[in-house]
């Protein structure tokens, strides 16, 4: 059984391993105040080309996402999110266990633009109604896509007319990036956003996200926060010497872009087959169109999520490919889905 379900199944890039047991026997100081995470930010910073900036590295995701968003926001403050957001999601209400409502707005590609949040921002005038405040966005999004830099510009700009806090969650931020259609690099960001996350859980690492902080309004007490939520790790150097490892060098890059590649195969084959896919994406998620059949003796010998149903004789998946996939393990299903096909 060989599994496209995600872009964690496997542990992590021998790299990052073996940096961790290299350092494992030094003693370091706790919190993050170790050798390697204050290197680890520093070199961050350096790559973002703002020293202004400050990093802090959490465990996953949704401990990023809870973490910021509750420190950003006031109480009765909320935020705005696609339909598809993961926080909206997959997350387990944990922004509306913190006492924060999250507004869903529809989108047909999981990306938000200026003119659907001032619908929301129209409707919410007075004190009866909570106060949108933040706006997330996830690069690339839940269902593929992934933002242009106009895009981010024009969102950029609309929220600083309107008093709005722009966060960006990025645990595929990797996949983005290397895109062929992104035209955005990573220095670019702290210009975009008041805040976001580099994601590593997804891209090669054991675990670990690194948040960036560019709003200096945001920034106060943060590590305060971090404790008060339970995420400022005891052994943080587990976090620092493996975000040191990715971006030592173009590690992080070339492992998104691996998984990008794999990706762009399989739908590149798939469309070959005429197979239709539910959105034009161009990371490393695809959303193929595939007859309950199919699904059914592809579920023999891989396992993927089935994503929505189209109607009563089809449904599309969702395949991720990652850091680890094999081409021959892609070529593989591709032979699988030919003899589908042609049966």
């Amino acid at each position: 059984m060989y599994s496209f379900k995600n872009d964690y199944s496997e542990g992590a890039h021998p790299r990052i391993l073996h940096a961790l047991g290299k350092s494992n026997f030094e003693q370091e100081e706790g919190y993050g105040l170790d050798k390697y995470t204050l290197r680890a930010k520093e070199l961050l910073k350096e790559k973002l080309g703002r020293q202004d900036i400050d990093v802090h590295l959490f465990s996953g995701g949704t401990p990023t996402n809870l973490t910021a968003i509750s420190a950003f926001l006031k109480p009765h403050e909320a935020v705005l999110s696609a339909s598809t957001g993961h926080i909206l999601v997959h997350e387990t209400g944990a922004i509306e266990a913190a006492g924060h409502k999250i507004i869903s707005i529809e989108t047909e590609d999981g990306k938000l633009t200026p003119s659907a949040i001032k619908e929301i921002l129209d409707i919410h005038t007075d004190e009866h109604m909570v106060k949108p405040k933040l706006v997330y966005i996830s690069n690339s999004t839940e269902i593929g896509t992934i933002y242009k830099k106009h895009e981010l510009v024009k969102l950029k700009d609309f929220c600083t007319q309107n008093n709005l806090i722009l966060y960006m969650d990025g645990a595929r931020l990797g996949s983005a990036l290397c895109s062929f259609e992104n035209d955005i690099e990573l220095n670019d960001l702290p210009e975009l956003l008041d805040a976001f996350y580099i994601g590593g859980t997804k891209n090669g690492a054991l675990l670990g996200e690194a948040l960036i902080i560019c709003n200096n309004n945001l920034k106060e007490d943060f590590r305060y926060l971090m404790k008060q939520r339970g995420a400022l790790l005891a052994k943080g150097r587990i976090i620092g010497v493996q975000f040191l490892e990715l971006f030592k060098d173009n590690l992080y890059f070339d492992l998104a872009r691996h998984a990008n590649k794999m990706a762009e195969i399989l739908k590149n084959e798939l469309s070959q087959l005429k197979v239709t896919f539910l959105i034009d994406s161009y990371s490393n998620q695809i959303f193929p169109i595939l007859a309950h059949n199919y699904i059914k003796e592809l579920q023999k010998k891989y396992s993927f999520y089935i994503w929505q149903k189209i109607d009563s004789e089809c449904a599309a998946i969702r395949i991720i490919t990652s850091w680890a996939t094999k081409e021959e393990d892609i070529l593989v299903f591709i032979e699988d889905m030919k003899k589908l096909v042609e049966h």
